[in-house]
């Protein structure tokens, strides 16, 4: 590969003098969004999460915590479910989650979404297709779609933090984007304000599909930021499926773990 010539390098090279990027994690100088060794230290594959929901698998079927693809091994047992989803399975057939969503990484998460810091999205993406790579067999989506907002969120934040996710991941991943195949019908009530018992039933029936012969026969890709109680992700993943969807799979940067919960 040859480098590119001089007369092409020298505005980056300005830019990045003018205009030198921090870690967005601990401040230091660095060339991407986070530095290598905040990447290194917080952002290590957790390959014992249960392959339906990415919660934690108990610890008698756990597997030690492992680097990314570029520095370690792929879990041994990548399609173990945890007791939960095996008593009641959820919509969604699988979860790929890059990272937990937990201190500092929790920090990241908030600032993309309400402090438009955009350029946290692209590196979502790739911490995200670093999970998928530590995945060994998965079957990648026929396309993948992100959770869509409300319309007066959407009118009030100005972006979808999962469109933002979703279309450089489709990118690293080859896979086709169909930004509006989602329709959300009812403008609910952020699910981080609503009690946990009540979270079903906020976004119950909140979803359409656009184009229902996209749907049907394939595996579909749901991306969003954040998973914490996964009412979302499965409405929306049963909402595919009664549109003859043969497989939903979920693609999300951060995952909360279960209170208690220790990986």
């Amino acid at each position: 590969m040859h480098a590119l010539p001089w007369s092409r390098r020298w505005p980056r090279a300005l830019l990045h003098l003018l205009l030198p990027s921090s870690c967005a994690l601990c401040g230091g100088g660095c060339e991407g969004v986070v530095c290598l060794p905040c990447r290194d230290h917080f952002c290590l594959a957790v390959t014992n999460r249960c392959a339906r929901c990415a919660n934690p698998l108990p610890k008698t079927t756990s597997s030690p915590r492992r680097r990314g693809p570029k520095f370690g091994s792929p879990c041994a047992s990548p399609d173990r479910t945890c007791p939960t989803c095996q008593a009641y399975p959820p919509a969604y057939d699988a979860t790929i989650a890059a990272v937990d969503y937990a201190p500092p990484l929790d920090r990241l998460v908030l600032q993309l979404k309400f402090s438009a810091r955009l350029q946290l999205a692209p590196w979502f993406a790739e911490m995200l297709r670093d999970a998928v790579l530590v995945r060994p067999g998965l079957a990648l989506p026929d396309l993948l779609c992100p959770v869509p907002l409300g319309p007066g969120r959407l009118v009030e934040r100005g972006f979808n933090q999962a469109l933002e996710i979703a279309r450089p991941l489709a990118g690293m991943l080859g896979v086709a984007l169909e930004p509006a195949l989602a329709l959300r019908r009812l403008d609910t009530r952020a699910q981080s304000g609503v009690s946990p018992h009540d979270r079903a039933e906020n976004i119950r029936g909140a979803f359409a599909v656009a184009d229902p012969d996209l749907v049907e026969g394939r595996h579909i890709g749901i991306v969003d930021d954040v998973m914490t109680s996964g009412h979302t992700l499965d409405e929306l993943a049963a909402t595919f499926k009664r549109f003859g969807a043969a497989r939903v799979s979920s693609f999300v940067f951060a995952r909360t773990p279960p209170h208690g919960a220790s990986l």
